[in-house]
């Protein structure tokens, strides 16, 4: 197995904790222990008393019952609990696949969608959304996408890193086209329950048959990226029991305080998923403030899913998770983001397919030396989002009569 570095996840490490503005983050905003404790009367003292074992490797019954209840059919025993959903892709990727085999994956992705497959010997075809239209995949481009050698399709919805939430009907055909072809479907909804209109909401992937493999998380929809708690939901015994062996070469088992909270979460996670909507839709008003103020710059287009620096702005169609900013190709956007950490206020800003891009050497980023005093963290999908960080980089480009930030 010979992994290649994982780009975005080396950027992260770069520039995550060090970035005064990111906004590439594409979970939601986070809690204390407390306030998710006070969501449910008594936790706060069951916690205290929680055992600092071994958890039971599958992950523990209560946790699984309560995460059972996001799907119509599935039963606490088809839950596989994981230590985030890395490890569940991971251990999918190696109870289902072999050398030689074909896998089709949902392209742009996150970059272990395909890059484990790839280390395992599969070939890889990318299934592409394109941005002309509309970010919707093409199930005619998917039949021709089929090899004798094909043994799993791999879909991301609602879609990162563009918001694209597939179509009911199109997401029926997908399903009775794995059916049909005898194919294994991996469908990434961890960011399922964050659709602005819970009406748009797709059944999960796992309430369809055996042949499909649901991942969830409570990192992204429920902001607790911190708890590292992910799960598989799967009627698929063979894949089920294949990855649970798999896991005991990985973490075993999951953390016993992390378990406990997450159970607290998934009983509140309608609490939790609304309150997020909520900074969300305000941090989009402040948006349509800003464009609508710079329409000279920037036109917002709210019918598609992404948001561009070449003056095209977009807002994704469905999804609430976050706000895209899908980079023209004038700049490479690992440079732009590199730029923005090193000359204004420290921003960090990127999408995910992006890092997959070859780009010829740039020349060395200026650097300013009157930047403001360090604030704290913030975030796109966060209560403290500024809605000055763009007029921000344009001030730099443009400066107007203030020193170190705009005031125009």
């Amino acid at each position: 197995m010979n992994l290649p570095p994982f780009k975005l996840e080396r950027y992260f490490a770069k520039y995550e904790f060090t970035a005064e503005y990111l906004l590439c983050s594409s979970d939601c905003e986070a809690m204390s222990i407390a306030d998710l404790l006070a969501l449910e009367a008594g936790a706060a003292g069951k916690f205290q008393q929680t055992w600092l074992g071994y958890t039971e490797s599958q992950g523990s019954p209560a946790l699984r019952k309560e995460i059972s209840k996001l799907y119509e059919t599935i039963q606490p025993e088809e839950i596989l609990v994981h230590a985030g959903a890395e490890e569940a892709i991971f251990l999918f990727m190696h109870a289902a696949l072999n050398e030689g085999d074909h896998i089709i994956v949902h392209t742009p992705c996150y970059q272990s969608l395909r890059e484990v497959a790839k280390s395992i010997g599969c070939d890889v075809s990318p299934w592409r959304a394109r941005d002309e239209n509309g970010w919707a995949l093409d199930l005619d481009e998917l039949r021709h996408l089929m090899r004798t050698n094909t043994k799993a399709i791999v879909i991301n919805t609602p879609h990162n890193p563009t918001g694209y939430l597939m179509s009911r009907a199109d997401y029926d055909a997908l399903h009775k086209f794995a059916q049909e072809n005898n194919l294994l479907l991996f469908s990434d909804e961890v960011y399922r329950e964050s659709e602005y209109d819970p009406a748009t909401r797709l059944p999960a992937g796992c309430d369809y048959g055996d042949h499909a493999v649901s991942l969830g998380v409570t990192s992204k929809t429920y902001g607790l990226a911190g708890l590292r708690i992910g799960w598989i939901a799967t009627k698929n015994r063979k894949i089920y029991e294949t990855m649970a062996s798999l896991k005991d070469y990985t973490t075993i088992c999951n953390s016993a305080p992390s378990e406990f909270l997450a159970e607290v979460a998934m009983r509140n996670r309608d609490k939790l998923a609304e309150r997020n909507l909520g900074i969300i839709k305000s941090n989009l008003e402040i948006m349509d403030e800003f464009f609508t103020h710079h329409s000279s710059l920037f036109t917002w287009v709210a019918t598609t899913s992404a948001l561009g620096w070449d003056g095209r702005i977009c807002r994704k169609r469905s999804s609430g998770w976050r706000s895209i900013f899908l980079l023209s190709s004038f700049i490479p956007s690992t440079r732009l983001c590199d730029l923005l950490h090193s000359s204004f206020t420290h921003c960090s800003l990127f999408t995910d397919d992006f890092f997959t891009q070859t780009h010829p050497p740039s020349p060395p980023l200026p650097r300013r030396a009157d930047l403001p005093p360090r604030r704290e963290h913030r975030r796109l999908p966060r209560q403290d989002f500024p809605a000055r960080f763009l007029l921000a980089w344009l001030t730099w480009r443009h400066p107007c009569s203030s020193e170190h930030g705009p005031s125009c």
